[in-house]
């Protein structure tokens, strides 16, 4: 369109790029309070899926993000990078799904596909990734996330969800699943036998459990809380329940693990896991804090172990995460809310007051909010 007064092109609005009428619900500020907001997406591309969504799960990532903790956060902001639904469209040259077809998108909806890592199937540490939510896409409009009544991107970015898994029990591990499974594999934490401890049994944690115990590992859950001891040992079947607080306990286990999955997103010291290692041991941190941890490097040096991190996985690994989800019957344990239920719900996270994850019912609940 033409401004005549000016004489030049204006920049098209956000909805004439995106002409595809969707709704969700965004937060508008660092108050991070969400409420229903109107937005548009693209058009069905010739390799892209469009799906409608029916559940979304709640990550603590999304909190972090809608308050802006970690300063890179764009307002408004619609998050949710845990939604699963159903194919409604696909673009004329899309190969690996149709109509009907049982979806999922995890933590991204794009990359360049062209340098060294996503050569490599790592498209998740592209430096050009587009994430599912507050990325700017290639037209410059923002990407907004699966708390909304629907979803489009490309199909490469599309995990196919198999049928065996109930959706809502699934949609948690686009992001847990794969936060947790990716360095079990990658660091070689994944031996029958070997001896896992996992740090922090909530939305991670618990799935890490289950994937470790299917594995055939040795599974120690290590936490700060009691009262999770029977979740532990009695619902999820660790082996064994480590009180992080308990000095006697800490001192008795020490030496006696080949790796822990740290999933705790708060700032924590490393030094007391590092103990729990043994010779060449491995603490992967899978948790992202909002300020830097301290470092200690004399416990590493004596035992030639390591601190790692890992962020998801390629979309090759999600999908065989998935894969291996559904041979095992593994699913996170959810609590299922209305999408009104949400600002409650993500107070109740902070607080550890959920077990183990909250999953939107997108389809019930968003078109009456």
């Amino acid at each position: 369109m033409v401004n005549s007064r000016k004489g030049k092109q204006m920049e098209s609005s956000p909805e004439q790029k995106h002409p595809r009428k969707a709704i969700g619900w965004a937060a508008r500020d660092t108050s991070g309070v969400l409420s229903p907001f109107k937005f548009s997406r693209r058009e069905t591309g010739a390799t892209d899926v469009r799906f409608k969504v029916l559940y979304c799960g709640v990550c603590h990532s999304d909190i972090h993000m809608a308050k802006n903790d970690w300063g890179t956060s764009t307002y408004p902001i619609v998050p949710g990078h845990e939604l699963v639904g159903v194919v409604t469209e696909v673009g004329c040259k899309v190969k690996k799904f149709k109509v009907g077809d049982k979806v999922g998108v995890g933590c991204m909806v794009d990359s360049d596909r062209t340098c060294e890592n996503c050569i490599h199937h790592l498209e998740n540490y592209c430096p050009n990734l587009i994430q599912t939510y507050g990325s700017k896409y290639y037209d410059g409009t923002m990407t907004y996330g699966g708390y909304s009544n629907n979803m489009v991107t490309d199909e490469h970015f599309i995990v196919r969800i198999p049928d065996n898994l109930p959706l809502d029990g699934a949609a948690p591990l686009l992001c847990a699943g794969i936060t947790t499974y990716s360095p079990m594999r990658y660091y070689g934490l994944d031996k029958p036998g070997m001896h896992l401890g996992v740090n922090g049994l909530g939305g991670l944690g618990h799935v890490a459990v289950k994937f470790a115990k299917a594995l055939g590992l040795k599974v120690t859950v290590i936490s700060t809380s009691p009262n999770k001891k029977e979740a532990a040992m009695e619902h999820l079947r660790a082996d064994a329940f480590l009180l992080s607080t308990d000095q006697d306990q800490m001192e008795a286990a020490m030496s006696t693990m080949d790796g822990i999955i740290d999933t705790v997103p708060a700032v924590r010291p490393l030094e007391p896991l590092i103990t729990l290692l043994k010779t060449n041991g491995k603490v992967v941190t899978v948790g992202i804090a909002v300020k830097p941890l301290d470092l200690p490097v004399f416990p590493l040096t004596l035992g030639r172990k390591m601190v790692a991190g890992s962020a998801i996985g390629g979309m090759e690994e999600t999908q065989e995460m998935i894969d291996f989800a559904a041979e095992h019957n593994i699913t996170a344990d959810i609590e299922v809310i209305p999408i009104d239920y949400l600002n409650t719900a993500m107070e109740r996270v902070v607080k550890k007051d959920v077990r183990f994850r909250f999953v939107i019912d997108v389809e019930n609940t968003l078109k009456s909010a």
